[in-house]
């Protein structure tokens, strides 16, 4: 009964329906951008919409399977044989647009080729498959390793400490190998725009929870809530639970919707691929499922720890102006930060809460560091970490608000 009561306070706000209605908008926004996807027909013409995907899905299809040295040799083969032709080197766009029609197929493998075969570990050339030969099949996934390697002993050589270096080695090497390849336009999209649909969910409930704790002295009714006879007790719990509760409702409303969208309209076929597909460098041995269930986790944990962050500093002000500037705070700061060239600064950069808003980013950086004598990536401690101090914070707005001095 308290609760609902809290949650009809938030919710019959103008503010709050107006915050709403901007989230379904900007989720809308967001689904739009992730499904435009193009493909391009055989006769040059760039198309869009559901049969556009289903083409360029299908066609991508034609080449999943496990990622063996004889596939890489028959992709080197078919790019060369485009790269070659006619088309391809014709000066006439169209003509151009009908050769790329042929290499969408082999797209997201050529991109592979490009990392794998780079100059250097942090290189990138588009067009460095177009100098491969079948011979330097054998090499694609040693490649991945020796590059690293040459990092490490080089331009690396003073980020790490031995054992960090031999950890990051020993996780590419340990790599199950040869990789499943399928089409993965539909997770590679959804990731891609994952941090931004989280980020303003984040601002959107930093702005929904911070009066939850704030609103009875903005009223001035702070003097009958504590005089009460719960007030001090099941209704500050009550205050609690709405704030849990309407974090977890609307993020896993946006988050659903957003994912459900994607996929439905561009397909959730190779959820069983490794993230190397997609994030060639990353040192995490997961699948994309995976990733995408780490990607939910750690975004509902930090929307949890700065929504009761946001409400804690409510609680102890009286002000829902100050708590709502909290989530801006911790999402925009280490944007100061990464301006500080120290790798200690650096360090701690890569586990402040808004690390857990993105992820997938997260999976992507060599971020280590040593706990109890073990090696560990900054994702699993992000995720342990902030899972705690949003348990903790639960009991300490409990007690701040419920000692509260009317007046």
């Amino acid at each position: 009964m308290m609760t609902g009561y809290e949650w009809k306070k938030v919710f019959s706000r103008r503010g709050g329906k107006i915050a709403l209605l901007l989230l379904a908008m900007t989720t809308a926004v967001v689904c739009w951008f992730s499904c435009s996807v193009s493909y391009v027909d055989e006769t040059g013409v760039a198309k869009s919409g559901f049969l556009a995907v289903a083409k360029l899905r299908a066609q991508t299809k034609e080449w999943a399977g496990i990622l063996d040295e004889d596939k890489i040799r028959q992709v080197i083969a078919e790019n060369k044989r485009i790269t070659q032709s006619a088309q391809y080197l014709s000066e006439d766009v169209t003509e151009n647009n009908m050769a790329y029609h042929r290499t969408q197929a082999i797209q997201g493998i050529r991109d592979l080729l490009n990392s794998s075969y780079a100059e250097g570990f942090r290189s990138y050339d588009y067009y460095r498959a177009n100098k491969l030969g079948e011979e330097d099949a054998p090499q694609f996934y040693g490649n991945r390793a020796a590059l690293l390697g040459e990092w490490l002993r080089g331009e690396a050589r003073d980020q790490f400490s031995e054992e960090e270096k031999t950890y990051l080695m020993e996780r590419y090497e340990s790599q199950e190998t040869p990789f499943f390849y399928d089409y993965v336009e539909g997770w590679s999209r959804l990731f891609e725009y994952a941090p931004a649909i989280v980020m303003i969910t984040m601002l959107i409930l930093g702005y929904l929870v911070a009066g939850i704790f704030s609103c009875e002295f903005t009223w001035k009714s702070d003097a009958i809530f504590f005089s009460s006879i719960y007030g001090r007790n099941r209704a500050t719990a009550a205050k609690l639970r709405a704030g849990f509760g309407i974090v977890t409702l609307v993020y896993f409303v946006v988050m659903l919707t957003y994912s459900a969208v994607t996929l439905l309209y561009l397909g959730a076929d190779g959820w069983n691929c490794p993230i190397q597909i997609i994030r060639w460098k990353s040192f995490y041995q997961l699948e994309v499922w995976q990733e995408y269930l780490l990607i939910l986790t750690g975004g509902y944990i930090g929307c949890l720890f700065m929504s009761f962050l946001g409400m804690l500093v409510s609680a102890k002000t009286k002000s829902a102006v100050i708590a709502v500037t909290v989530p801006f705070v911790l999402i925009f700061l280490p944007s100061f930060l990464m301006n500080i060239d120290n790798p200690v600064i650096n360090r701690v950069i890569c586990l402040l809460p808004d690390q857990l808003l993105q992820i997938g980013t997260a999976l992507g950086y060599f971020s280590l560091y040593s706990l109890g004598g073990r090696i560990v990536g900054a994702v699993p401690i992000l995720i342990v970490l902030y899972t705690a101090l949003a348990v903790v914070l639960m009991p300490v707005v409990y007690l701040v608000y419920g000692r509260r001095q009317v007046g």
